[in-house]
């Protein structure tokens, strides 16, 4: 990060989820097919896809005049080392979300996934840092083409005064023991000071739904 259009996703690799080591092949993925994304990759996110023997790597990227922001796929044999030349790019028609609902403005990022039941769900941020930056959710039955389940944000800012007036963003996804939490940034003072949160995931008629009355929605970061 911080090299503009030329951004990358780097890997890093672990026996037992503390002690990391990095791939000597990084970066290990840019765009290179897609017309319509400048080649930047950020924000990864990675869905092990036991039924297609695929990993499905999860990006934001830019156009290429480096003004929208936007969500691509590419993916890798599951069984792959995950290093350079492995991953290949599936979106290269178009993003597979791209900002079009007036709360997400010039920017999708942020993808975050889980399946649930037959569903693939996509939570993500919508709307540049403190703009403010919201959170909808997709669906999709494949895990590649994903629909909007609602024209508003599943998870918005806060009110006036309250801790997360400037945004509620860049959420990521927690499964543990047959439950789902919802992790997101927020803060009141448009980025000066950043804070976490989390509201867990409960469903309804096959829909993700947020508890009102969650601790973290109570008690706030």
């Amino acid at each position: 990060y911080g090299h503009g259009a030329k951004d990358a996703i780097c890997h890093a690799y672990s026996a037992d989820g503390i002690h990391f080591t990095h791939d000597p092949s990084n970066p290990v993925y840019r765009p290179s097919t897609m017309p319509w994304s400048v080649g930047r990759a950020i924000d990864a996110e990675v869905l092990l896809h036991p039924e297609t023997g695929k990993a499905y790597l999860y990006f934001a990227t830019r156009d290429p005049s480096m003004t929208r922001q936007l969500i691509g796929l590419a993916e890798a044999d599951i069984n792959s080392d995950f290093g350079a030349g492995t991953w290949k790019d599936v979106s290269t028609d178009g993003p597979i979300l791209a900002p079009a609902l007036p709360w997400e403005q010039l920017c999708i990022e942020a993808p975050t996934v889980m399946k649930h039941g037959s569903i693939y769900f996509m939570f993500y941020a919508g709307a540049y840092n403190n703009m403010p930056q919201q959170i909808g959710v997709a669906s999709s039955p494949d895990a590649i083409h994903w629909t909007r389940l609602s024209s508003s944000p599943f998870l918005p800012n806060g009110a006036p005064g309250s801790w997360n007036s400037s945004e509620s963003g860049h959420p990521g996804l927690l499964e543990t023991k047959g439950r789902a939490y919802l992790f997101y940034q927020g803060n009141d003072d448009h980025g000066k000071t950043y804070f976490l949160s989390m509201v867990p995931i409960l469903w309804k008629d096959g829909r993700p739904v947020l508890s009102k009355g969650s601790l973290a929605q109570e008690q706030g970061k």
